[in-house]
Parts: C-alpha cells; sequence; structure tokens
C-alpha cells in the first residue's frame, strides 16, 4: 500500500484533481498535463444515478485512464452497496478506494474488504452527516473526505459550515490518536483552500479550478503553495 503520511496532522498539501471536471473528448490530453503537474493522486467520481442523483463513468473508462498515469489513484464511489466492487476498484491498480459512509450498511466489514485488497480504505460523509458518526471506526480508516458541496455535480458553491467540520474532525483524530488524513471534495480553488488548509486539511480535490484554465500545471502549483499556509 502506499505510504500516505510523511508530516504531521494537518500538514499535507496533496492535490488530487478530479477528472469529473475534464474534457472526456481528448482525455489523453487531460493525463498528459496532469502527469507534468505537481498533482499527487488523481481524483475519479464513478456515479449510479442512485446514491446520487447523476451517472459519470464506469470502470472501461478507469481501465483507460490507469494505464495513461502511475500517480495514486483516488476513487471514489458515490454508489450503492460500493462493497461489491473491492476487487474490480483494486485490479484497476488503485492505492485508495473511497466510500460514503451513508452507502455502507456494514461499515467497518467495507474497510476490512479494502485493507485486505491492499488499499487504503477511506470514507466520505455528506455535508449533513456529521464528524460524530465515525467515531468508532475513526481508527481504522485511512482518509475521511468531508464533501464541502452536496455529492453528485460537479462546480458548485462551497458550504462555509464546511470549515467548522473539518475543525471537529481534526479534533476527532487528534484526540484518539488516528493517523487519518482530512481530504475534502468541492469547492476548493484558490479562495476557499487557504482557509481549509488553516483549519487542518491534507488533501485537496479540485476540479473546476484547475481543468479547462489556460496552464493547469501552472494553476495546480499555485493551489500547492496557498494550502502550505497556515
Amino acid at each position: 500500500m502506499i505510504e500516505l503520511r510523511t508530516q504531521g496532522a494537518g500538514q499535507h498539501s496533496l492535490i488530487s484533481p478530479s477528472l469529473l471536471a475534464a474534457n472526456f473528448a481528448n482525455l489523453q490530453l487531460e493525463m498528459e498535463w496532469f502527469n507534468r503537474s505537481e498533482a499527487d493522486w488523481l481524483h475519479l467520481d464513478v456515479m449510479d444515478g442512485v446514491f446520487v442523483p447523476n451517472i459519470s463513468f464506469g470502470f472501461p473508462v478507469l481501465e483507460h485512464v490507469a494505464r495513461l498515469t502511475q500517480k495514486p489513484l483516488d476513487v471514489h464511489l458515490m454508489i450503492v452497496q460500493p462493497e461489491k466492487f473491492v476487487s474490480q476498484v483494486r485490479d484497476l491498480g488503485a492505492a485508495i478506494m473511497n466510500v460514503h459512509q451513508e452507502a455502507c450498511v456494514h461499515l467497518h466489514r467495507t474497510i476490512q474488504q479494502i485493507h485486505e485488497a491492499g488499499m487504503r480504505a477511506a470514507v466520505t460523509l455528506n455535508p449533513s452527516t456529521p464528524v460524530s458518526t465515525l467515531e468508532e471506526i475513526i481508527c481504522d480508516v485511512d482518509v475521511v473526505m468531508l464533501m464541502t458541496v452536496n455529492p453528485g455535480f460537479g462546480a458548485q458553491k462551497f458550504i462555509e459550515h464546511s470549515l467548522d467540520k473539518v475543525r471537529r474532525l481534526r479534533e476527532l483524530i487528534t484526540r484518539t490518536g488516528s493517523q487519518a488524513l482530512i481530504e475534502v471534495d468541492g469547492g476548493v480553488n484558490r479562495t476557499t483552500a487557504p482557509r481549509l488548509a488553516a483549519a487542518g486539511v491534507d488533501v485537496y480535490v479540485a476540479g473546476s479550478a484547475l481543468y479547462g484554465k489556460p496552464d493547469p500545471v501552472a494553476e495546480v502549483h499555485a493551489l500547492k503553495q496557498l494550502c502550505l499556509i497556515r
């Protein structure tokens, strides 16, 4: 499994561009700038039209993308019964499998299955789901991702009270001795990134802030530098 933690809590500035915002008419070009950039992970949102009100892409697209990069794949399953796809995500060569707390009836078992498959286990919370729901499993997960917009669509406005939620999650991680990284997804840009960094975020998923820009490689660099500000 990949090593996720190299610094102290809240001292990362890992950037995970979200492929959902890419130009799917030219994925190879999008992957070329991604590979040249300082981006750390590639965030892949799989949507089923059931758990979230949209459909994105499936495993044929993921397999193609996986062949175009050697950087860690951060696979975010916004689907019902994500535990059914542990082996398929593993076979992609994914480093991280991310499931929603709200979609897993037996979350601890799913985390175990992900670890047994050789991947890091990440758990996501929707905006309305309290951090306290992770109290019993926080020491078993490698990453906790907070949705800072409602899941299912890109380019949404950042939910302001997410900053307090990040702080509460950081307190839980510190209090329990968990090694989990804090990841955020939604509305991450040059304005929100420094505020999220100050609250204790480690990993930043960014979509429209990077894709479609004249120089996305420079945008990744700028975002990474902003996230280092404490």
